[in-house]
This record gives C-alpha cells, structure tokens and sequence, in this order.
C-alpha cells in the first residue's frame, strides 16, 4: 500500500478515506471523512489557500493510518494522530501543509491558554483528549508557541478543526478536493 501512496500520494490519502473514513470522529456526530470534509468546507468558505484547505481536509488523517480502537482517550491513550499525520505527509506534501497539521493539537492548547472563553467551546471529547495530549499551555510554552513560522495557520486550521463536527452537514464530496491536494504536493513547487 505504501508504494501506491509514492505513485500518487492524492489518490492514496483519497482511497484511505473512502476505506476508513467512516469510523467514527471519537465520540463525536459525525464520521472521519464528515470531519475532514467540514473542516476543509470551512476553510474553503473562509478563502484560505489551497494549502491551507489541504491541510483543513488532511489535519486528522493519522487517525487513519494506525491501529489503535476508536475508544484509545477511554484508555488514557494519546494517538499521537498530529505527529503521525505530519510524519507521512512529510514526505509527500509542502511545509505549509504539514505544519498546521504538526501543529494543531498545540493550537488547541495555545487556545485554552490564551482565550479566556476557548475551553468552555470544546467539546466533551476534545476535553478528554486535551487532558492526554498536555492540557493548556503554560505561558513560556504558548510564548514559544507563538514564534513558529507556521502559528497563524495552525490557529486558523485548529478553528476549522472545531467548527467540523456538526451531524448532517451537507459538504462537497472528498474529490471535490483532489486539485486542492494536488497543488500541495510537494512535486507541484516545480511545476
């Protein structure tokens, strides 16, 4: 499977969806693909660039590519679905994609921090994986934080991100997006 994502890297995240997209969002009303397509449809409606709504559709795509069971926060497991998502998509797609997907836990962090209202907004379920995945940040570490070249992105990403999880809403299909993943990749800066 991994050489089929070499071949064409946009097909192959295209084909996971379809293939494991329908398992739940954590405990949320909507599936993985329903996130992913909500939170790129967000994007796209705020005018964000291609990038930015390839990262929007891609940001929760580690969820996709491990074994572990839909209820690991049960367990006190933290996935680590940023860092596994940003690890894959390294080698295929540009930094202004990786990066807010890296980066977008940390956003929800940076947000309970520095937003005094932010924390109230969250959803039980993102509640329950703030507490695994660090809890709010300090104020050295949001200062910190802050100095990445990549922070405003993450932060806009991780608003999409919350906004992504409402039952029923009527999105484009997930091809819709293939020219969005397509200008991403890596390959298209030398076009």
């Amino acid at each position: 499977m991994e050489s089929d994502a070499k071949n064409d890297p946009v097909s192959f995240v295209i084909e996971c969806f379809r293939l494991r997209g329908g398992s739940n969002y954590g405990k949320e009303a909507v599936s993985q693909l329903e996130h992913a397509l909500q939170a790129a449809f967000a994007a796209e409606n705020a005018g964000a660039s291609p990038q930015l709504i390839a990262a929007s559709l891609l940001h929760d795509v580690g969820h996709l590519l491990h074994d572990l069971p839909e209820d690991a926060p049960d367990h006190d497991i933290d996935d680590e679905h940023e860092r596994l998502a940003a690890a894959w998509l390294t080698e295929y797609f540009l930094p202004s994609v990786v990066e807010p997907v890296r980066l977008h836990v940390a956003a929800k962090r940076y947000l309970c921090f520095a937003e005094a209202d932010y924390f109230a907004q969250l959803s039980p379920p993102s509640v329950q994986s703030l507490a695994l995945q660090g809890g709010p940040m300090t104020a050295s570490q949001a200062k910190h934080f802050e100095e990445h070249p990549h922070f405003e992105a993450a932060i806009q990403l991780r608003r999409f991100d919350d906004y992504a999880k409402i039952a029923g809403l009527k999105t484009p299909s997930i091809e819709h997006y293939r020219e969005h993943l397509r200008a991403s990749l890596i390959s298209s800066e030398t076009k």
